[in-house]
């Protein structure tokens, strides 16, 4: 069935239980998985008179790094075959930006996590999930996270 599974991650709850349930897929299909982070450029958030701008893009860096080696780490101690890769948005749709890798790296299913907002939170936030489902010519699998 599905060999290669692409799985964005953020470091939140929701990726994480995201994560979790494509490892159980993966171990029943003996997949293999890329987990995915986009980060965002600092650039609109930054006043360079108080921060220099390029020490944050680089913790910014770093620590997206850090997310993807985390999870990596969990994922091959569970025995799945995993690759990993870092995207800088520079301010494009991060939903397009995974859906691109998607079609780059041959991915079968995205295996994504959601908020379920809805509403005005979903208006005001967006939602990177939906983007997905909407732009993907492959299957997505949406998991829901707490209710916050």
């Amino acid at each position: 069935m599905y060999q290669k599974i692409l799985v964005p991650i953020d470091g939140s709850i929701t990726s994480n239980f995201a994560l979790q349930e494509a490892v159980k897929l993966a171990k029943r299909l003996g997949a293999c998985l890329e987990l995915v982070h986009v980060y965002e450029d600092a650039i609109y958030l930054v006043d360079e008179n108080y921060f220099n701008y390029e020490e944050l893009q680089k913790t910014i860096h770093n620590s997206s790094e850090k997310i993807l080696a985390e999870a990596a780490a969990g994922v091959s101690a569970s025995g799945i075959p995993v690759e990993t890769r870092l995207i800088q948005s520079n301010n494009e749709r991060i939903a397009s930006l995974l859906v691109e890798e998607a079609e780059r790296w041959l991915a079968e299913l995205i295996v994504i996590g959601t908020h379920g907002h809805s509403g005005f939170s979903r208006l005001l936030l967006g939602s990177v999930a939906e983007g997905v489902v909407r732009m993907a010519s492959i299957p997505v699998l949406l998991i829901r996270g707490t209710k916050d």
